[in-house]
């Protein structure tokens, strides 16, 4: 008999062993999609990417139309194995992989290696909700070659580009460096910035503020104006030179500002005059993937790649739409969804006539069609998810909830005021700002970057004036001010750039923001992105040889060409070809890599000049960056800044080797000095020919003679065993102070001394069961909301880490275990669950 499955879709003979496969990328969206498809559908994942082009080698015939050679990941094989078991017993097969570029690939991957001889149908929906299903079964479709094309024709890029030019990388200046095509002009951006910030030079100026008392009620105002001259304020200098720009600006000292405010305290003052503008402020449009990514950074400090493993979740989970896309238009569904919500929630005086309708300034059409919002026609509240989601996954729902509701919702309407102050011959501005109706407001406020600048719910109040009203100057102050260097990019201001620039698309930038700061272009400090001097190198070089490679208009043309082969408006191999043999007279990749290198030239970062004329060389080599002055040379330290060394510095750090090794005792038994070294890998004691690690966390200014001679004795023999009759010894390792007794070790930790412990203690700490790693607990943090299981810090041998009893996660560098909340570890614990084990690396040269 016919049985009817899933809302009158499909039907399937269930006498038979037949049954309907749906094959989709990850395990938890199969699992979601399982709720509403019922037992009749076979749904399996191919966990994400089933081939790509091999590992160590070209994988593209550049000789022959730029034919890709693929090859079966080697965790994929028995996915593959299962599949095409599962499709023997099918009788139809859908691909439901993301509704992109990459999902199409994906399925096209798929159909390729699985050679199903059943009918075959692609799902796309951008949400996983019932209504959105039903909608993609009514109109499933062929594959989209042109999306296919475009993928490949990306991937082969991104191959030639990144394969090729890394190898004249790795010959010409270091080895295991790497360039890639929207990589490499992202490295360029930071790089730019911190040498606008090395350009920099700073001015000083001074400002006077004034406290002045209208109908009994204080404000303040800046003085704008002395004498028919603008007050000079940061934006007025150079910033190279650190001179005005304008003539008609005035730039306030010490002395005159002090002057100005002693002759104000007796001028008598009135309102010149009183302006007073109604203003609307426009709801922000539904999040896209560049802007969820810059307000997740911002308000919820995540990396983008946390926010796009948190929206990945939630979006297979089946709470929002599709997180890949830069549409920032909504359905109808969405905006009927959205208009409910808000009437109920703030009623119908926060909701506007019509509906709110947002177009994409964005061309390329490979993306997602809709907004990223909560999924389905009736939005769930963010309590309504609570206990179904951890906690990084609700604070980003919550983001989006509120987001998408704001962008529904009435404009905020606000009354902004500027007051003039004279006395004749100076003038004072106050301005105010007062919100009389919040609007979208009330649910949304973006944050910002710049801390010189109001949020946009920020309110500034000043009293009621009429203009002619006689006011009393009640204090002038002056105030002293230095102008600023261009601020370093943050994760979020990088997207941004990247965005508006039109370089990357939305679904690279997390990956981008991750491979900078792993291969140690740029460092995170503070939220800041202060780049390294490898990747000054690493810039300069492609600059020198490949420049149109980290041009920025040139890289944002590639990808609007990316875009017209996606919309079948160009073929990829003729885009291909012109990129690699060049094209009407201007030279292509091929014969770029053919050029002549100058390896000492590439390997010279940057050489420090003082007045004199005389110069120390920045350099690259195989170890790393290095001083060079003459003969001599000293490592640089991998945490310098590009922007603050100078000529100076770099001279001290030489001095510092040149000194030589510090002295500070003679060994009472050889009368051979002990010396302190600090070298590649860190302050170290020598005596004669042995040397010793200083203690974690110890630094050169504690080591005194005494703990110097107590390292150099290390190993040392506490004695024999009372049990097994072993030599006991202590001894400091690569992780740290430890016993050892036979095969069996175990760390000292504080309180104990690994220079004072005795033979009775050793044999106590030998006698403790050793836990997982030789670790201790360090603090416990609470429960897992969403797992119930304990949190702990403890302490390994590899340093501080959280852990859930399963799942170890470091802790950054940066950050105290004393600051780790439950909330981050919790993050940090799904994090690493996400990027799965570690796995071995194995190198081979590359030819």
């Amino acid at each position: 008999m016919l049985y009817t499955l899933f809302l009158d879709v499909s039907f399937i003979y269930m006498g038979s062993d037949l049954h309907n496969l749906i094959i989709v990328e990850s395990p938890s969206k199969a699992k979601t999609l399982k709720r509403f498809l019922g037992d009749g559908y076979q749904i399996e994942a191919s966990v994400g990417h089933i081939r790509d082009l091999p590992k160590n080698e070209l994988g593209v015939d550049v000789e022959n139309g730029f034919k890709p050679t693929y090859v079966v990941s080697q965790d994929k094989t028995k996915v593959i194995t299962q599949l095409k078991k599962l499709i023997k017993n099918a009788e139809i097969l859908y691909l439901a992989t993301d509704p992109d570029r990459e999902g199409e690939a994906i399925a096209w991957h798929l159909l390729e290696l699985l050679k199903p001889k059943i009918p075959v149908k692609r799902l796309a929906f951008h949400e996983i909700t019932k209504t959105a299903i039903q909608e993609s079964f009514n109109h499933t479709r062929d594959i989209d070659q042109a999306l296919v094309s475009a993928q490949e024709a990306r991937r082969i890029l991104d191959r030639l580009w990144g394969y090729q030019v890394s190898e004249k990388l790795w010959y010409n200046v270091k080895g295991g460096l790497s360039a890639g095509r929207v990589q490499s002009p992202a490295v360029k951006i930071i790089v730019d910035r911190e040498k606008e910030r090395t350009r920099f030079t700073e001015a000083e100026y001074w400002s006077i503020t004034a406290e002045f008392v209208a109908n009994g009620e204080i404000f303040e105002a800046g003085l704008r104006e002395f004498d028919s001259q603008k007050i000079a304020i940061g934006k007025d200098f150079n910033k190279d030179t650190g001179a005005l720009i304008k003539e008609d600006v005035i730039a306030l000292d010490k002395s005159r500002a002090e002057e100005l405010a002693t002759q104000f305290v007796s001028a008598q003052w009135k309102v010149a005059r009183v302006e007073q503008k109604p203003a609307t402020q426009n709801p922000y449009a539904p999040f896209i993937t560049s802007t969820l990514q810059q307000e997740g950074i911002r308000k919820l400090h995540m990396s983008s790649q946390q926010v796009m493993r948190n929206a990945q979740k939630l979006y297979e989970e089946g709470f929002i739409t599709y997180m890949r896309t830069d549409s920032v238009s909504l359905s109808q569904e969405a905006i009927i969804g959205s208009r409910n919500a808000i009437e109920s929630l703030f009623g119908k005086e926060y909701l506007p006539d019509k509906p709110r309708i947002y177009k994409s300034k964005v061309k390329n059409a490979q993306e997602a069609h809709e907004a990223i919002r909560p999924a389905g026609a009736v939005f769930k509240s963010p309590d309504e998810i609570k206990g179904q989601v951890d906690t990084a996954e609700y604070k980003l729902y919550n983001m989006i909830w509120k987001r998408t509701l704001a962008s529904q919702m009435k404009s905020a309407k606000l009354q902004k005021t500027a007051v003039d102050i004279t006395d004749g011959k100076s003038r004072f501005t106050a301005n105010g700002k007062v919100i009389e109706f919040p609007g979208f407001l009330k649910v949304y406020v973006e944050d910002i970057d710049d801390p010189k600048k109001d949020r946009d719910d920020k309110e500034s109040l000043i009293p009621s004036m009429t203009a002619g009203q006689t006011l009393i100057g009640k204090s002038f102050e002056p105030n002293q001010h230095f102008t600023k260097p261009a601020p370093r990019y943050t994760e979020a201001s990088l997207v941004q750039e990247l965005e508006a620039l039109g370089i990357g698309r939305p679904s690279t930038y997390a990956a981008i923001m991750g491979n900078i700061q792993k291969r140690g272009y740029v460092r995170k400090v503070g939220g800041a992105l202060i780049p390294t001097f490898t990747a000054y190198a690493v810039v300069q070089f492609l600059e020198r040889y490949f420049k149109d490679l980290v041009n920025l208009q040139f890289t944002a043309d590639l990808e609007d060409t990316l875009d017209a082969i996606s919309r079948n408006e160009m073929k990829s191999e003729d885009f291909l070809d012109h990129f690699y043999n060049g094209k009407n007279g201007a030279p292509g990749l091929h014969s770029l890599l053919e050029s002549e290198f100058d390896k000492e030239r590439s390997r010279t970062i940057l050489d420090l000049k003082n007045d004199s004329g005389k110069d120390i060389s920045v350099k690259i080599g195989r170890y790393g960056v290095y001083l060079q002055d003459g003969e001599t040379n000293t490592t640089l330290s991998e945490e310098s800044i590009p922007s603050e060394l100078n000529f100076a510095a770099a001279e001290k750090v030489l001095k510092k080797k040149a000194e030589g090794p510090k002295e500070l005792c003679n060994h009472p038994k050889s009368k051979e000095p002990v010396l302190l070294k600090d070298g590649r890998f860190g302050p170290y004691v020598q005596c004669g020919d042995k040397m010793k690690s200083l203690l974690p966390g110890m630094t050169l200014a504690e080591v005194t003679p005494e703990i110097a001679l107590n390292l150099i004795e290390l190993p040392k023999d506490l004695g024999k065993h009372p049990e097994s009759g072993d030599v006991v010894k202590s001894d400091i390792g690569r992780y740290g102070p430890y016993i050892r007794c036979g095969k069996t070790t175990r760390s000292v930790t504080a309180p104990d001394s690994i220079f004072d412990l005795t033979l009775n203690r050793a044999v106590e700490i030998l006698a403790t069961e050793k836990s997982k790693s030789g670790t201790r607990v360090i603090k416990e943090l609470g429960i897992d909301p969403k797992t119930q299981m304990a949190i702990e810090i403890k302490d390994g041998r590899y340093g501080a880490y959280v852990t859930d009893g399963k799942i170890n996660a470091t802790l950054p560098k940066t950050t105290p275990s004393d600051d780790v909340t439950l909330d981050i570890a919790v993050q940090l614990i799904a994090d690493k669950k996400a990027r799965g084990p570690a796995k071995k690396r194995s190198f081979k040269k590359q030819r």
